[in-house]
Protein backbone atom coordinates (compact mmCIF):
# COMPACT_ATOMS: atom_id res chain seq x y z
CA UNK A 1 0.00 0.00 0.00
CA UNK A 2 1.18 3.47 -0.62
CA UNK A 3 1.05 6.03 2.20
CA UNK A 4 1.15 9.56 1.54
CA UNK A 5 2.91 12.25 4.41
CA UNK A 6 -0.06 12.83 7.14
CA UNK A 7 -1.06 16.10 8.30
CA UNK A 8 -1.09 15.52 11.66
CA UNK A 9 2.94 14.10 11.57
CA UNK A 10 5.93 14.96 10.67
CA UNK A 11 6.68 14.86 6.97
CA UNK A 12 7.96 11.15 5.51
CA UNK A 13 11.91 10.84 6.86
CA UNK A 14 11.94 13.97 9.34
CA UNK A 15 11.85 12.69 13.23
CA UNK A 16 12.25 16.39 14.88
CA UNK A 17 12.17 19.46 13.22
CA UNK A 18 14.62 22.23 14.60
CA UNK A 19 14.58 26.23 13.30
CA UNK A 20 18.14 26.38 11.79
CA UNK A 21 19.87 29.79 13.50
CA UNK A 22 23.61 31.25 13.97
CA UNK A 23 22.92 31.10 17.71
CA UNK A 24 22.22 27.54 18.35
CA UNK A 25 24.03 25.97 15.61
CA UNK A 26 27.42 28.79 14.97
CA UNK A 27 29.52 25.71 14.59
CA UNK A 28 27.26 23.28 12.75
CA UNK A 29 28.80 21.98 9.74
CA UNK A 30 27.20 19.78 7.25
CA UNK A 31 29.32 16.25 6.19
CA UNK A 32 28.78 13.80 3.78
CA UNK A 33 26.89 10.68 4.73
CA UNK A 34 27.80 7.15 4.39
CA UNK A 35 24.77 5.78 2.40
CA UNK A 36 21.12 6.92 3.54
CA UNK A 37 20.47 4.58 6.41
CA UNK A 38 17.53 6.90 6.99
CA UNK A 39 15.87 5.63 3.75
CA UNK A 40 16.13 2.07 4.01
CA UNK A 41 12.61 1.17 5.45
CA UNK A 42 10.85 3.99 3.27
CA UNK A 43 8.89 2.93 0.52
CA UNK A 44 7.44 5.74 -1.11
CA UNK A 45 8.67 9.12 -1.49
CA UNK A 46 7.02 12.16 -2.24
CA UNK A 47 7.49 13.02 -6.25
CA UNK A 48 7.01 16.52 -8.28
CA UNK A 49 6.12 17.17 -11.18
CA UNK A 50 9.19 18.54 -12.58
CA UNK A 51 10.96 14.78 -11.85
CA UNK A 52 8.32 12.63 -13.55
CA UNK A 53 10.56 12.70 -16.76
CA UNK A 54 13.81 11.51 -14.99
CA UNK A 55 12.49 9.18 -12.15
CA UNK A 56 9.70 7.27 -14.69
CA UNK A 57 12.90 5.18 -16.04
CA UNK A 58 13.86 4.04 -12.14
CA UNK A 59 10.15 4.35 -10.46
CA UNK A 60 6.40 3.37 -10.99
CA UNK A 61 4.81 7.19 -10.08
CA UNK A 62 1.99 6.16 -8.43
CA UNK A 63 -0.53 8.64 -6.64
CA UNK A 64 -1.39 8.20 -2.41
CA UNK A 65 -5.19 6.72 -1.71
CA UNK A 66 -7.58 9.61 -0.30
CA UNK A 67 -9.13 13.22 -0.82
CA UNK A 68 -5.78 15.11 -1.17
CA UNK A 69 -3.49 12.52 -3.34
CA UNK A 70 0.21 13.63 -4.02
CA UNK A 71 2.59 11.62 -6.41
CA UNK A 72 5.16 9.40 -4.60
CA UNK A 73 8.03 7.36 -6.40
CA UNK A 74 7.51 3.24 -5.31
CA UNK A 75 10.67 2.03 -4.02
CA UNK A 76 9.52 -1.04 -2.60
CA UNK A 77 6.26 -2.74 -2.87
CA UNK A 78 5.17 -2.87 0.91
CA UNK A 79 5.64 -0.73 3.74
CA UNK A 80 9.21 -1.31 5.38
CA UNK A 81 10.65 -2.00 1.97
CA UNK A 82 13.09 -0.60 -0.29
CA UNK A 83 14.61 -2.80 -2.87
CA UNK A 84 17.28 0.36 -4.56
CA UNK A 85 19.22 0.39 -1.51
CA UNK A 86 21.96 -2.75 -0.29
CA UNK A 87 22.36 -3.69 3.34
CA UNK A 88 24.61 -0.61 4.10
CA UNK A 89 22.07 2.00 2.99
CA UNK A 90 23.88 2.78 -0.71
CA UNK A 91 22.12 2.39 -4.06
CA UNK A 92 22.22 -1.18 -5.52
CA UNK A 93 23.05 0.76 -9.06
CA UNK A 94 22.92 4.70 -9.99
CA UNK A 95 19.28 5.21 -10.38
CA UNK A 96 17.45 8.92 -9.92
CA UNK A 97 17.58 10.00 -6.42
CA UNK A 98 14.07 12.34 -5.92
CA UNK A 99 14.38 16.00 -4.54
CA UNK A 100 12.61 14.84 -1.41
CA UNK A 101 15.74 13.12 -0.17
CA UNK A 102 18.34 14.99 -1.87
CA UNK A 103 16.43 17.72 0.56
CA UNK A 104 16.90 15.83 3.72
CA UNK A 105 17.43 17.06 6.49
CA UNK A 106 16.56 20.10 5.60
CA UNK A 107 13.40 21.98 5.14
CA UNK A 108 11.60 25.01 4.79
CA UNK A 109 8.43 25.07 7.50
CA UNK A 110 5.92 27.74 9.60
CA UNK A 111 7.37 28.15 13.21
CA UNK A 112 3.58 28.89 14.35
CA UNK A 113 0.82 27.90 12.31
CA UNK A 114 -0.16 31.68 12.40
CA UNK A 115 3.23 32.48 10.64
CA UNK A 116 3.38 33.90 6.90
CA UNK A 117 7.03 32.96 6.23
CA UNK A 118 8.68 29.87 6.06
CA UNK A 119 11.32 29.10 7.89
CA UNK A 120 15.02 26.91 7.24
CA UNK A 121 14.44 23.98 9.52
CA UNK A 122 16.67 20.62 9.82
CA UNK A 123 15.84 17.39 11.66
CA UNK A 124 18.25 17.12 14.55
CA UNK A 125 18.51 13.20 14.49
CA UNK A 126 20.03 13.45 11.28
CA UNK A 127 23.81 12.35 11.54
CA UNK A 128 25.02 14.51 8.85
CA UNK A 129 25.16 17.78 11.06
CA UNK A 130 26.70 18.84 14.15
CA UNK A 131 29.44 20.44 15.97
CA UNK A 132 32.08 18.54 13.55
CA UNK A 133 35.54 18.93 12.84
CA UNK A 134 35.17 17.92 9.52
CA UNK A 135 32.25 19.22 6.83
CA UNK A 136 31.12 22.09 5.26
CA UNK A 137 29.96 25.20 8.14
CA UNK A 138 26.82 26.14 8.21
CA UNK A 139 27.61 29.67 9.27
CA UNK A 140 30.22 32.54 8.72
CA UNK A 141 30.01 33.81 11.75
CA UNK A 142 26.09 35.37 12.37
CA UNK A 143 25.71 35.05 8.92
CA UNK A 144 24.73 32.01 6.76
CA UNK A 145 27.68 30.34 4.78
CA UNK A 146 27.66 29.49 0.97
CA UNK A 147 26.64 26.30 1.42
CA UNK A 148 23.78 27.12 3.63
CA UNK A 149 22.71 29.80 1.05
CA UNK A 150 22.43 26.83 -1.47
CA UNK A 151 20.49 24.66 0.85
CA UNK A 152 17.94 27.61 1.00
CA UNK A 153 17.93 28.13 -2.74
CA UNK A 154 17.28 24.42 -3.26
CA UNK A 155 14.28 24.38 -0.72
CA UNK A 156 12.84 27.63 -2.25
CA UNK A 157 13.05 25.85 -5.66
CA UNK A 158 11.45 22.52 -3.83
CA UNK A 159 8.57 24.21 -2.31
CA UNK A 160 8.11 26.39 -5.84
CA UNK A 161 7.72 22.81 -7.49
CA UNK A 162 5.23 21.57 -4.73
CA UNK A 163 3.23 24.32 -5.81
CA UNK A 164 3.33 23.17 -9.46
CA UNK A 165 2.52 19.74 -8.54
CA UNK A 166 -0.41 20.68 -6.52
CA UNK A 167 -2.05 22.54 -9.47
CA UNK A 168 -1.54 19.70 -11.48
CA UNK A 169 -2.98 17.05 -9.16
CA UNK A 170 -5.73 19.68 -9.19
CA UNK A 171 -6.55 19.24 -12.71
CA UNK A 172 -6.55 15.74 -12.34
CA UNK A 173 -9.28 15.82 -9.26
CA UNK A 174 -11.48 18.54 -11.58
CA UNK A 175 -11.61 15.96 -14.50
CA UNK A 176 -12.08 12.90 -12.60
CA UNK A 177 -9.32 11.33 -14.06
CA UNK A 178 -7.79 9.55 -11.25
CA UNK A 179 -8.98 5.68 -10.20
CA UNK A 180 -8.36 3.01 -7.69
CA UNK A 181 -5.42 1.14 -8.50
CA UNK A 182 -4.81 -1.74 -8.61
CA UNK A 183 -2.08 -4.11 -10.39
CA UNK A 184 -1.75 -8.08 -10.66
CA UNK A 185 1.93 -9.59 -10.98
CA UNK A 186 2.22 -13.06 -11.56
CA UNK A 187 4.98 -15.09 -10.04
CA UNK A 188 6.02 -18.79 -11.00
CA UNK A 189 5.95 -19.77 -7.14
CA UNK A 190 2.16 -18.29 -6.59
CA UNK A 191 -0.86 -20.20 -7.13
CA UNK A 192 -2.36 -16.57 -7.34
CA UNK A 193 -1.17 -13.44 -8.61
CA UNK A 194 0.06 -10.77 -6.25
CA UNK A 195 -2.14 -8.16 -6.10
CA UNK A 196 -1.24 -4.65 -5.63
CA UNK A 197 -3.93 -2.23 -3.92
CA UNK A 198 -4.22 0.73 -2.20
CA UNK A 199 -2.99 3.60 -4.33
CA UNK A 200 -4.32 5.96 -7.16
CA UNK A 201 -3.48 6.20 -10.77
CA UNK A 202 -4.70 8.03 -14.24
CA UNK A 203 -7.78 5.75 -16.14
CA UNK A 204 -7.10 5.23 -19.40
CA UNK A 205 -10.74 4.94 -20.11
CA UNK A 206 -11.74 8.46 -18.80
CA UNK A 207 -8.71 10.11 -20.40
CA UNK A 208 -9.77 8.59 -24.20
CA UNK A 209 -13.20 9.63 -23.43
CA UNK A 210 -12.30 13.81 -22.48
CA UNK A 211 -13.60 15.81 -24.78
CA UNK A 212 -11.26 17.34 -27.43
CA UNK A 213 -10.61 21.14 -25.62
CA UNK A 214 -9.82 19.56 -22.15
CA UNK A 215 -7.05 17.19 -23.64
CA UNK A 216 -6.13 20.72 -25.59
CA UNK A 217 -6.06 22.24 -22.60
CA UNK A 218 -3.76 19.55 -20.82
CA UNK A 219 -1.57 19.46 -23.76
CA UNK A 220 -0.91 23.04 -23.76
CA UNK A 221 -0.49 23.70 -19.81
CA UNK A 222 2.12 20.61 -19.77
CA UNK A 223 -0.25 17.98 -17.89
CA UNK A 224 -0.63 15.69 -20.10
CA UNK A 225 3.07 14.61 -20.85
CA UNK A 226 3.31 13.89 -17.69
CA UNK A 227 -0.22 11.86 -17.03
CA UNK A 228 1.65 9.36 -19.73
CA UNK A 229 5.01 9.48 -17.63
CA UNK A 230 3.26 8.12 -14.63
CA UNK A 231 0.90 5.52 -17.09
CA UNK A 232 4.53 4.27 -18.51
CA UNK A 233 6.14 4.02 -14.96
CA UNK A 234 4.01 1.40 -14.05
CA UNK A 235 5.28 -1.18 -16.26
CA UNK A 236 8.50 -0.62 -13.73
CA UNK A 237 5.80 -2.04 -11.13
CA UNK A 238 6.97 -5.77 -12.58
CA UNK A 239 10.87 -5.28 -12.29
CA UNK A 240 10.22 -3.72 -8.49
CA UNK A 241 8.04 -6.77 -7.80
CA UNK A 242 11.25 -9.46 -9.22
CA UNK A 243 13.74 -7.60 -7.54
CA UNK A 244 11.70 -7.88 -4.37
CA UNK A 245 10.81 -11.36 -4.40
CA UNK A 246 14.50 -11.98 -5.39
CA UNK A 247 15.73 -10.46 -1.89
CA UNK A 248 12.95 -12.65 -0.41
CA UNK A 249 11.04 -9.63 0.98
CA UNK A 250 7.05 -10.39 -0.80
CA UNK A 251 4.91 -11.17 2.12
CA UNK A 252 3.40 -14.84 1.29
CA UNK A 253 5.83 -15.75 -0.87
CA UNK A 254 7.58 -19.36 -0.45
CA UNK A 255 10.99 -18.70 1.15
CA UNK A 256 12.60 -21.64 -0.57
CA UNK A 257 11.60 -20.22 -4.12
CA UNK A 258 11.78 -16.39 -3.58
CA UNK A 259 14.46 -16.18 -5.73
CA UNK A 260 14.12 -14.92 -9.51
CA UNK A 261 16.60 -16.25 -12.12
Amino acid sequence: MASAPQANRLPVLFNDLVPLNSKDHANFRSRTMDGAHFLKNQHAIPLTVEEFSQAQRHYPIIFSAGPDPVPLALMGMNEGVNVFLDDDGKYRKPAYVPAYIRRYPFMLAKLRPDADELSLCFDPTCEALGEFEEGDALFDGDQPSEVTKHILQFCEDFERAVQGTAFFMEELKRLDLLMDGELKIEHPTLSQPFVYQGFQMVSEEKLRELRGDELRKLNQNGALPLIYAHLFSLQVMRDLFAQQAADGKVPNLPQQTAAIN
